[in-house]
């Protein structure tokens, strides 16, 4: 009885260093994980910051705070756990394979991201704005991740992919102070061309909606049958389809009040 418990103390003995030693290991390791923890809030919190007074987008400033917040972290226990004698090797091949497997499945999705942070880093448009893009045209009422949502002329909502936005011409009308707009109609080679000229002009005259600089014009085009009239003007960008809308009328009404032959198909020869 007494060789046995003899045995136990010296087996005891010789654990006790090795159990001291990863004890130390694993108290450092706590130490390292608690203020390691720390230090990533304070930087991403500094890094918050930094993006606010660059006057990044709220939403790609909270995305892009998750994504380096999540990424330190993730380093962070990854190193305590090879400090507690955890082999870590395997588990971030396994995590390569699986972001690559992951990104290859997602392509479209990622190009649709990626072009989301472009248009939130660069702001070629921002919500409010009108655009035209993609075979689509609207005002852009939110510019999510993804995708950017429009309404259109017929309140119909939209959804474009921002990878097509991010990698297409986009037209965009709010960033200029002024647009032209122009009405069109036929009249005869009859016709008399300087009256014309100044009744559609005097429709533009006490017009507050229409810049005086550039000036309003009419100008003139040939057809085979008929000559092209159109009246020409400059206003701010949210005025224009009303504008035209306004003059498509008003021009027709006082054309045809004094006596011209709009939208003639053929030449009247007497």
């Amino acid at each position: 009885m007494e060789k046995q418990v003899h045995s136990i103390l010296e087996q005891v003995d010789g654990l006790l260093p090795l159990l001291l030693g990863y004890a130390g290991q694993f108290f450092l390791a706590l130490i390292v994980l608690f203020v390691g923890w720390k230090l990533v809030n304070a930087v991403t919190r500094a890094t918050g910051r930094m993006m606010e007074a660059s006057h990044i987008e709220p939403t790609l400033r909270g995305f892009l705070l998750s994504v380096i917040g999540l990424f330190l972290k993730a380093l962070l226990l990854i190193s305590v756990a090879s400090m507690v004698g955890i082999a870590t090797t395997s588990f971030v091949a396994v995590l390569g394979a699986a972001g690559l497997a992951v990104g290859m499945a997602l392509q479209g999705s990622l190009a649709n991201f990626a072009g989301g942070v472009l248009i939130l880093l660069f702001r070629p448009f921002k919500v409010g704005d009108s655009i035209t893009a993609g075979g689509s045209s609207g005002t852009v009422t939110s510019i999510e991740m993804f995708r950017t949502v429009l309404l259109d002329a017929n309140n119909e909502i939209i959804y474009v992919p921002n990878g097509t936005l991010s990698n297409n011409i986009v037209i965009n009308s709010s960033e200029s102070d002024r647009l032209a707009g122009s009405v069109s109609l036929l009249i005869d080679y009859q016709d008399d061309m300087d009256k014309a000229r100044a009744l559609l002009l005097g429709l533009t005259e006490n017009d507050a909606q229409v810049l005086k600089v550039p000036a309003p014009s009419v100008s003139f085009l040939p057809k085979p049958a008929n000559i092209q009239v159109t009246l020409g003007f400059w206003c701010a960008p949210g005025d224009v389809s009303a504008l035209v809308a306004k003059y498509s009328e008003s021009s027709i009404k006082v054309l045809q009040k004094e006596g011209y032959r709009l939208g003639v198909t053929a030449r009247n020869v007497a």
